[in-house]
């Protein structure tokens, strides 16, 4: 999927669980950066074919960031030093990774085990696009809700 759907689905995300949540100013911005993450390598270098940056760029790399395996240790780390960031980094990176494992591509949800997840969604596809529209809808309506 596209950095602006996963964008989305981050905001998306951060809007709908942010009533629960007791410090906002800090929940909404670690989900929408969490929600990124997984594909950092993109994000750092997304047309560039930079020699340092090709390690970013292999299979191996992919499936170890698209991993409930790291999530679920960065959050444990977090947890330890920073637990208000905890939670709301879990999510953002989760909710990436279950997206991601809709795709045609998929991921390896428990790297290093090479159990893949695929799914019916092609990136950049017509079904990309209206997820992306619906939850854009939903977001405004959410946030009309909590604001009226």
């Amino acid at each position: 999927m596209f950095n602006k759907t996963h964008l989305i689905i981050g905001f998306f995300v951060a809007i709908f669980f942010i009533p629960d949540v007791k410090n906002k100013l800090i929940f909404f911005p670690v989900v929408m950066i969490a929600s990124l993450i997984p594909d950092i390598d993109s994000v750092i270098a997304p047309k560039k074919d930079f020699k340092m940056l090709k390690p970013l760029k292999s299979k191996s790399y992919k499936d170890f960031m698209h991993s409930y395996t790291l999530c679920i240790i960065l959050s444990a780390l977090l947890a330890f030093f920073y637990p208000l960031l905890a939670l709301p980094f879990f999510i953002g990176y989760s909710f990436h990774l279950f997206f991601d494992s809709l795709t045609v591509p998929g991921t390896t949800p428990f790297w290093p085990l090479k159990i893949k997840s695929k799914g019916f969604i092609v990136p950049g596809g017509k079904t990309e696009k209206i997820i992306t529209l619906v939850l854009s809808f939903l977001s405004i309506l959410l946030i009309f809700r909590y604001l009226f």
